[in-house]
């Protein structure tokens, strides 16, 4: 069971609800990513009582481990973490980048991954290789070698049990140039198809646009996509050197996509949200939430937090913050800000307390799925424009 209805718009943004077998995500919604099958830091009870919607998995990570034969036992990734709701799950294709072009030219999804001004570093060597006819990985974990390509990605997808699953793709880097992003596209269009002749039925497949910071290639891989039977059409790879660029792709590719959702791959920064939400996208996953909380980057909201160097985030390791009494955001009302101070929270991670991953990462959680609420609510009512004004302002 998967459909999708847009509840009500406010120029190209939208709100609308995604129904699945095991329940409904209101859109706009950034996803919590439990790559291992565990958001970090957190278990499924703190996601049960974060209210969060559903989840996303990793294929590659949950393949390698804990192994298909163990989640087999667990019927996928939902009984094996214990999340009764919908589940989303990568296709691999980005390791084909992570692990590929992403070490040799030292950018990864987050941080760099706009690499406009960027420090050079030296280069790593790859540990993904690919070819017409898949992507040949190396293990993070013991070295060893594996190969996935698409009928590979839709079996290890169905052994996970998600809802929503994506096409196996090539996701490329902003470096790579246009006779390299050319061919890449192919391939990533190859893969769609036989995507679609692979997977579980029962699964909702989502196709992915790809074709770098090329408008060309990104309009002819939206037309492509967009005129396959995909439930649901996800944007990827490199959007450009900058934001700017991303906002630009966008641009380009919404216009040519009809109402099915639309996912987008990597992307969740709150100033992200705010420009993506408005050019029409749905649905978003990004690891930056609980990675920010654990090196000490908490949300705030910049009508509550002070006047800070970032208006969205604090560094809660910083000596201001050693005797402050407020909570991380006095505006948020989160089971963290309702019990402890900015000054228990730097002890916490000063002094290295594992507790402080767990009150960090729920906070940070929190943070983002109440503003994504907010957002829904501010399309219904008709004041989301203003609403990302004030934001952004």
């Amino acid at each position: 069971m998967f459909s999708f209805k847009i509840l009500k718009k406010e120029g190209k943004a939208r709100t609308g609800v995604i129904s699945t077998t095991h329940g409904k995500i209101e859109t706009p919604y950034l996803i919590p990513v439990a790559t291992l099958g565990s958001v970090r830091a957190l278990d499924s009870d703190d996601l049960h009582a974060l209210g969060a919607q559903c989840s996303l998995a990793n294929t590659y990570h949950l393949y390698l481990r804990p192994g298909e034969e163990v989640l087999k036992k667990f019927n996928g990734v939902r009984g094996f973490m214990h999340f009764d709701k919908p589940l989303f799950s990568d296709s691999g294709g980005f390791q084909a980048f992570s692990l590929g072009f992403g070490m040799e030219h030292n950018i990864n999804k987050l941080g760099s991954i706009f690499p406009e001004g960027r420090r050079v570093l030296p280069t790593k060597k790859k540990m993904a290789k690919v070819t017409g006819k898949g992507v040949k990985f190396q293990s993070v974990y013991d070295g060893t070698w594996h190969f996935m390509d698409a009928k590979k990605s839709m079996q290890i997808q169905s052994v996970l049990g998600s809802d929503v699953i994506m096409a196996f793709d090539e996701c490329t880097s902003p470096l790579s140039d246009k006779a390299y992003t050319s061919k890449a596209l192919e391939r990533t269009h190859r893969w769609a198809k036989d995507s679609l002749k692979y997977h579980d039925k029962k699964q909702a497949l989502y196709g992915i646009v790809q074709g770098g910071w090329f408008r060309d290639l990104r309009v002819e891989s939206a037309a492509f996509i967009n005129n396959l039977g995909f439930k649901g059409i996800a944007i990827g790879g490199s959007l450009g050197k900058s934001k700017k660029d991303m906002h630009q792709i966008l641009e380009w590719v919404i216009p040519l996509l009809d109402d099915r959702p639309r996912h987008l791959l990597g992307i969740g920064e709150i100033d992200d949200i705010f420009e993506c939400v408005s050019r029409g996208i749905d649905t978003f996953d990004c690891v930056s939430v609980t990675r920010n909380a654990r090196r000490g980057s908490v949300y705030i909201s910049p009508r509550n937090g002070g006047r800070f160097k970032n208006k969205f985030r604090i560094n809660i390791k910083s000596a201001r913050f050693k005797g402050d009494t407020k909570p991380i955001d006095p505006g948020c009302s989160c089971m963290v800000c309702k019990n402890y101070s900015r000054a228990y929270l730097r002890h916490l991670y000063t002094v290295n307390e594992l507790s402080y991953f767990r009150l960090a990462s729920y906070h940070n959680v929190y943070f983002m799925l109440h503003l994504l609420d907010s957002i829904r609510k501010s399309i219904k009512e008709g004041t989301f424009k203003q609403m990302k004004k004030k934001w952004l302002m």
